[in-house]
Order: structure tokens, then sequence, then C-alpha cells
């Protein structure tokens, strides 16, 4: 039987139910991604503390919490507690996905790890996220965003050469293990489609970095070349950075031939393109500072209006670099809704990131924002998936199990 809220879902995951145990982001952002395209999510806090996220942010605006419980069902349950696990267990065996980012053994301490859980529901996908993976001498250690954003091998190529490596200003670790934790935990469900046996998705952040990381390892163990800071460029790959307007910041890349040709008659150098400093792919790297000092002197004198006209009319490509202001009222974002309201009880009016990607047939949803209780759903959880009485759920509030 669904509740009514339940049944609000739209998206092709609909029919799934997903227990997320995970704090912070990298877990609770796989959690996102199947609230967003249908999955019954549901959200297990412990009592009268719930996740940090809840108060992150500036004094008084913890606002990620909103974006990134959206969608969620709450509920608290005491996993460390003997009934706290035994509902927890009645619930997986209800479910299709669990999602925990714990440090490795922590939910085996509490009697929930996968070969216990299995037992309960064979068909299970495990979804596990940790700072170094599930096995290997680095398993135990506590592993934050940076911590593998530094061994995966990005943090040492961000920022300018003569400082320290910078940060991207997001949790960019955490967000790229929870997609690559959705990625596996529906090829998992596809092997259940034909099989009918669930399995263990291990994802570590460290390894979620490193699959972004291009050819940087053979590059080394071929070339003994070693990829440095470049600050807002890439080595050899020109033009293609941020100029200064008038008014503003606009980056234009045009490295191909073709392309290089059509900046060089938009600026009115045509000449440009036969230069023998930039008539190559190779000589252009080599020659990347004479040529950007170029396209500077010519967008220095123009809006960014002016120069996105310019290059839009050119087919060079060109983009404003766009802060939360200009999201909101840029009417490319307007027509394809990548921003979207959601609806809050505390946040009226609130505007997220719409969901990603867009699908032509089933597409995803936004239901609400992340709920402000704690505990928000769960009577209507305990009753509606466990058949729990009120009179039940009464005693394990009053006994702090729930």
């Amino acid at each position: 039987m669904q509740s009514e809220n339940t049944a609000g879902r739209q998206g092709p995951l609909q029919d799934l139910r997903v227990i997320e145990l995970g704090q912070l982001v990298a877990g609770p952002f796989c959690g996102q991604m199947f609230a967003d395209m249908g999955a019954d999510v549901i959200k297990v806090e412990p009592p009268n503390q719930g996740d940090p996220l809840r108060e992150w942010g500036r004094e008084g605006f913890p606002l990620w919490w909103s974006v990134c419980a959206r969608g969620k069902r709450c509920i608290t349950l005491d996993l460390r507690q003997d009934e706290g696990q035994r509902l927890l267990k009645q619930l997986v065996g209800e479910a299709d996905f669990l999602i925990e980012n714990f440090r490795p053994g922590t939910l085996e301490k509490w009697g929930l790890g996968y070969d216990v859980l299995k037992q309960v529901n064979p068909r299970l996908i495990m979804i596990r996220v940790s700072g170094y993976g599930q096995t290997g001498p680095y398993a135990s250690r506590p592993g934050y965003a940076s911590v593998g954003e530094a061994m995966g091998g990005v943090r040492y190529l961000m920022g300018e050469a003569d400082r320290k490596p910078s940060r991207a200003g997001i949790s960019l670790g955490d967000s790229l293990a929870g997609l690559f934790s959705a990625f596996g935990a529906l090829a998992a469900l596809h092997h259940r489609d034909r099989t009918g046996e669930g399995q263990m998705v291990d994802t570590s952040i460290y390894e979620s970095v490193l699959g972004f990381m291009e050819g940087l390892v053979p590059e080394y163990q071929f070339e003994g070349y070693t990829r440095e800071r470049s600050g807002s460029v890439l080595p050899s790959i020109a033009p293609s950075n941020i100029y200064d307007g008038s008014d503003g910041m606009v980056i234009i890349a045009a490295n191909q031939p073709t392309v290089f040709a059509r900046l060089c008659k938009a600026i009115g150098q045509p000449d440009l393109k036969d230069d023998p400093r930039f008539s190559t792919h190779a000589g252009r790297g080599a020659n990347m500072a004479a040529l950007d000092g170029i396209i500077q002197a010519w967008t220095s004198q123009r809006t960014i209006d002016e120069i996105e006209a310019t290059m839009v009319a050119a087919s060079v490509p060109v983009g404003r670099v766009f802060r939360a202001a200009d999201m909101l009222e840029d009417p490319h974002y307007q027509a394809r809704q990548s921003l979207i309201e959601v609806a809050s009880e505390r946040w009226p009016g609130i505007m997220q990131q719409g969901v990603v990607p867009k699908l032509s047939a089933t597409p995803g949803g936004v239901r609400w924002a992340g709920p402000d209780r704690l505990g928000q759903h769960t009577a209507e959880v305990l009753s509606e998936i466990l058949e729990l009485t009120p009179e039940q759920i009464e005693k394990l509030e009053k006994s702090g199990i729930v």
C-alpha cells in the first residue's frame, strides 16, 4: 500500500525502494539521484541528532540539506540498539538498495554487514561508499573528500603553479563517489534482473576521483611526464582561457584549426591564423601567452554582451563565467528548467538545480526540499511498510529507538 507522498513520485525508478544510512555528502548524493528519478528513498538518521548536514551552511541558512535530502522520506532509528537493528533488517527485507558511507567495519560492528543483510534479503544491492574502499591496507582509515581528491590526483593539479594546490570550492570527491555509486547500483540492478542475485557495490572516493584523471598515469608511465598545475589553462591547448571584458569575464575556446580561423576573423585579424607562431596546434600551445594577450586586448575593449554576440555569430565557443545571480536570470536556464522551484515549508520559493539528465519518456522530478523536521516520516514509514500500530510506534519513541 502506497502512501499519498509515495504515490506522488515521478520517474523511471518509481518501483524501487532505497534505504539510505549515509551522512553528509557522498552517500546522500547517491540517494538524491535515486530520489530525483522517482525511487522511494528512506533516509535513516540517529534520533535526537540527525545528519550533520542539517546544520551546514552560513549561520541560520543550512540550505545544502534542502538540496541533498530532497524528495526523501526521513525517519529516525538508533542502529546501536538491538531493536533498532531489528527494525532496519525488516526495512531491508522490503528494499532494493541500501546506501551507507560509514567507515568500513561500522555496520559489521552493529551486526548489519553485507553478509548479514543478504541473508535477510538475497536480492539486496548494498552500496558502500568510503574514503579508501572496503579492502586494502587503508580501508579502516577515516576518509573525507579532501583526502580522496588528494590521493586520486586532482588536488595536485588545481590552482596556480607557484602556490599550494587549491580546491574546487565544492565537495567534488564526494559527489563523484555518489555518481559512480549510482551507476554501479544500476549496473547491479541489471544483473539482478537477469539472475535474481543482489550484490555489494564498493565505491571509494579516491578511485572515483582517479576515474576522472584522463591519461595522467599512462603519461607518466610511458613518457615520464607529470602533469602540473596550470591555473586557468590546459598546457598546450590554446586559445582556451578566461578573458576580461569591460564588465566581466568570459571563456573563449578556439583551439581547433577551423574554429581558430573563425576567431581570428571575428576579432578583425584574419591573417593571424597564418602567423607562424599560431598556424599549428603545437605553435599555438607554445605561444599561448602571446596569443592570449592578443585576444585579451580585443575583449578588454568590449562588454560581455558584445563579446558573446560576436563569438556566437562566428560560431566560436564562448561562455560567461556564471554565478548564482546569473543562473537565476539566464533565459537558457529558464527554458530548460535547469533551476526549478521546489516545495519547502522553511524556504518558500527555493530554487534548486533540476533533475539531470532529462529523460524524454520518464522524466524525474523533485517532490519536496529536504524535510525540516527530524523523523518527519518515521510514523508513516513504520506503519506503511512494517505495519506497526500507533501504540507500537509510540513505545519505540519513548524507548529512544526512533
